[in-house]
């Protein structure tokens, strides 16, 4: 920051974009925070997959976007001594040996894919809210894994005929139905519902918890998932956790915990771009980027599409002769 900074740009917390101003298919300027307007040259859109209130900004100003697929599910959690024993066998607990992770997947009878997502060894589930009356769940490990649990993402893909509309933004509308129902379930109060596996694999709602501890916070609710899930979610996700205990020992022990829901795997929405220039296919000097563009699916894919944009900037500005090798 203090680099950009030396080198003439600037750093503007608490400033939100709130609108662009086109003449043309050019953005001549953009509107912060609802009454500053800023001259623009080019605009990197890199806002992230939870910026709704910016898609339907963009959507509404008539930027070529569409539909696209992500998965939603829940997030699993046991105690990090079974994943070590699972993975490490009698090394398990080993001085030199970290706290283990894994990464599973499974096809189902039903044809979707279940498949485990940003697994975090002895970390925690978060809340990951981004709008009131919705809940949603994420994961996280700090730099020492030394947490007593793991925990993971356990996620059915979902398709654009699920959305059950062609607009554009449906797959953002299909997230916010089943995070608004996840938050009444957990009893409005930003509490995550929850379920121990083996209820969840009976079908029967949880009365109560066991041996694994969540470690969601501010609490959990316990429950039936079932009601906060689409129903080909719950049936592939009871599917997969069979299929992955014959390969991760212990995965589907009754006692653990699936803490709901899980719904920014990635984005459902993707802003069209050239393929060679990087820009909107439809406004022309902006750069749609990253997890929210629908360009990437994780921290490093983004940070490399970020780069990519900015090499395409360098290259619009740049004096030099790149094809005489000056």
């Amino acid at each position: 920051r203090q680099e950009i900074i030396r080198l003439g740009g600037q750093v503007r917390f608490s400033n939100q974009l709130t609108d662009i101003n086109l003449v043309g298919d050019q953005i001549v300027s953009v509107r912060v925070n609802d009454h500053e307007d800023l001259a623009c040259q080019d605009l990197i859109l890199a806002t992230g997959h939870s910026a709704r209130d910016t898609y339907r900004m963009l959507n509404s100003r008539g930027l070529h976007m569409e539909q696209k697929p992500f998965a939603i599910g829940a997030r699993i959690e046991h105690p990090q001594d079974l994943i070590n024993k699972a993975q490490y066998g009698k090394f398990a607990g080993h001085e030199r040996l970290g706290a283990a992770d894994y990464r599973l997947t499974s096809q189902v009878e039903n044809g979707r894919s279940v498949y485990t997502f940003c697994m975090c060894p002895g970390g925690s589930v978060i809340a990951s809210a981004s709008s009131q009356g919705h809940l949603v769940t994420n994961g996280m490990s700090e730099h020492a894994r030394d947490l007593e649990n793991a925990n993971s993402g356990l996620l059915v893909n979902v398709t654009i005929d699920d959305y059950g509309s062609d607009h554009p933004l449906a797959g953002i509308d299909f997230q916010e139905k089943y995070e608004a129902m996840a938050f009444e379930l957990g009893g409005s109060n930003y509490h995550a519902p929850c379920q121990l596996v083996g209820d969840f694999l009976a079908g029967r709602p949880s009365r109560g918890l066991a041996s694994v501890r969540p470690s969601y916070r501010p609490g959990v609710k316990p429950t039936d998932l079932a009601l906060c899930l689409p129903d080909f979610v719950v049936e592939a996700m009871r599917q997969g956790l069979v299929d992955m205990d014959k390969r991760l020992k212990g995965f589907a022990m009754p006692d653990a915990v699936l803490t709901g829901v899980e719904t920014r795997s990635s984005a459902p929405v993707r802003i069209n771009r050239d393929k060679s220039s990087l820009k909107s296919v439809n406004i022309g000097n902006l750069y749609p980027c990253g997890e929210g563009a629908g360009y990437a699916g994780g921290i490093v894919t983004a940070a490399v599409d970020g780069i990519k944009c900015a090499e395409k900037i360098i290259e619009k500005y740049s004096p030099l002769d790149t094809k005489n090798g000056d």
